[in-house]
C-alpha cells in the first residue's frame, strides 16, 4: 500500500511539475468504495488524507468505524435527493451536486445540522446520458441559484469525462471544465467559489493535472483491482 502511495504521489510531483505548478495545489483523493475498514484503516496510516466514497450505506460504516483518524471524506458518486440528510451528517465535501433539487436538499439538511456544507457542481462535459451532471450551457444558471442557499457553499466544479485508453483523448473535457471554471469565476457570482476543479483518475490523472485539476480521484492505483 504505501510504495503504491508513493508512486501516486511521486506521478503527481512529477506532472506538477511539468507544468510549474506546485504540488500542494493539487489533492490527492483516495478512493476507496468497496475497500474495508481495515484497507482503509491502512491507507490512512500510509499518509492518505482524504478519502472518497461512491456509496452512503458503505461510507456510513466506514466513517463511524474510522472517526478518530484525522481524514477529509468526500462524497463522488451519484447522489439521490432522498440520501442528503446521511450525505450532509458524513461528509466533508459532496463532489456530485447536479440539480437544485439536490442542492436544496442538502441545503435543508445543512441548516438542521448547524453546518455550512461544502459542495462541487457536477459538470457533465460530454452529455453523456450515461452520467450524471449538469450540462455546461446550464451551468451557470445553477449556480445563480444555488448561491442563493444560505447553508451551502460552492467550491468549484467536477467531472467525468468519457473513458478513453488514451489521456490525450480525455484531454479537451478537461480543459473545457477549466475554461468553464474560468467563465464562472469572471463573473463573480456572490457566494460562489472557483477554487476547485476535481477531475482525472488512475488512468488520466497526469493530463488532469496539466489542464488545472487541484483534486484528483485515485483508487486502482492507490487500493489494487476491485474485488
Amino acid at each position: 500500500m504505501k510504495d503504491r502511495l508513493e508512486r501516486v504521489l511521486e506521478r503527481i510531483k512529477k506532472a506538477a511539475a511539468g507544468c510549474n505548478r506546485p504540488v500542494d495545489a493539487i489533492r490527492l483523493i483516495a478512493v476507496s468504495k468497496t475497500m474495508p475498514a481495515e484497507i482503509v484503516k491502512e491507507a490512512i496510516e500510509a499518509g492518505v488524507t482524504d478519502l472518497g466514497e461512491n456509496y452512503i450505506q458503505e461510507a456510513r460504516e466506514k466513517v463511524n468505524t474510522l472517526a478518530a483518524l484525522p481524514v477529509n471524506w468526500h462524497y463522488i458518486g451519484h447522489l439521490q435527493s432522498n440520501k442528503a440528510k446521511y450525505a450532509v451528517r458524513l461528509f466533508d465535501l459532496i463532489h456530485s451536486v447536479d440539480s437544485l433539487k439536490l442542492a436544496q436538499e442538502l441545503d435543508k439538511y445543512a441548516q438542521k445540522n448547524d453546518k455550512i456544507q461544502s459542495i462541487l457542481v457536477q459538470v457533465n462535459v460530454a452529455k453523456e446520458e450515461s452520467k450524471s451532471g449538469v450540462y455546461v450551457e446550464n451551468t451557470i444558471e445553477l449556480l445563480k441559484n444555488i448561491s442563493h442557499l444560505a447553508n451551502i457553499s460552492v467550491k468549484g466544479l467536477m467531472t467525468m469525462p468519457p473513458y478513453f485508453n488514451a489521456p490525450e483523448k480525455v484531454r479537451p473535457f478537461f480543459a473545457a471544465l477549466r475554461e468553464l471554471r474560468d467563465r464562472v469565476r469572471a463573473l463573480g457570482i456572490p457566494s460562489i467559489a472557483m477554487d476547485e476543479l476535481s477531475m482525472g483518475m488512475t488512468g488520466d490523472f497526469e493530463a488532469a493535472i496539466q489542464e488545472g485539476a487541484t483534486m484528483v480521484r485515485i483508487g486502482t492505483a492507490i487500493f489494487g483491482e476491485r474485488h
